[in-house]
């Protein structure tokens, strides 16, 4: 007798384990799974990202945060949000390296100023060494208005970076070796 495993269901304990393997650490959720993307606040329902099994390709979910191409080889990843749309640029190869400076340009849309912080599970938090700075003008083509940070990573593990404006808020998790 054969047994039939959904795809669907290997990708979603694939897409978890990638948070709560031994390389990367840590959990994202308390139930160690990724945060859904809920609907936009302004009734227009945001399309979630793709659930991604780990793989060596560059469209990899790491840490329950899909990356995409931006069609110049440079990985992006849009993160969650229940009001805003989230874009992050990482100009480091990932996972990212522990104690390192990170550079990652970030798109979100709302409105005011951007305020950034990463924490682990276990509350470790990330030093932001600068930023976020507002950029004036990018060849990047993702929605919203456009800042730089430099993050350092003390630990490693499945670290939650999350970031907030007057209005809108939003979650990307980046693995950390």
């Amino acid at each position: 007798m054969r047994t039939f495993i959904s795809p669907v269901a290997i990708a979603a304990v694939l897409a978890t384990a990638a948070c709560t393997s031994g390389s990367a650490g840590g959990t994202a959720t308390a139930d160690g799974t990724a945060p859904a993307t809920p609907a936009v606040a302004s009734g227009v329902p945001s399309t979630p990202p793709p659930s991604l099994p780990p793989t060596a390709e560059p469209a990899t979910g790491r840490c329950g945060t899909p990356v995409t191409d931006t069609g110049a080889g440079m990985p992006d990843l849009r993160g969650t949000s229940p009001d805003a749309e989230l874009w992050a640029l990482p100009f480091a190869a990932m996972p990212f390296k522990r104690g390192e400076e990170v550079k990652i340009v970030w798109r979100m849309t709302g409105s005011g100023p951007l305020v950034v912080g990463a924490t682990l599970p276990d509350g470790t938090k990330a030093t932001l060494a600068w930023g976020p700075q507002q950029h004036s003008g990018s060849n990047w083509k993702r929605p919203g208005e456009e800042w730089g940070t430099g993050l350092v990573f003390p630990k490693k593990g499945c670290w939650k970076v999350h970031l907030t404006r007057t209005a809108g808020q939003g979650d990307v998790w980046f693995a950390v070796r």
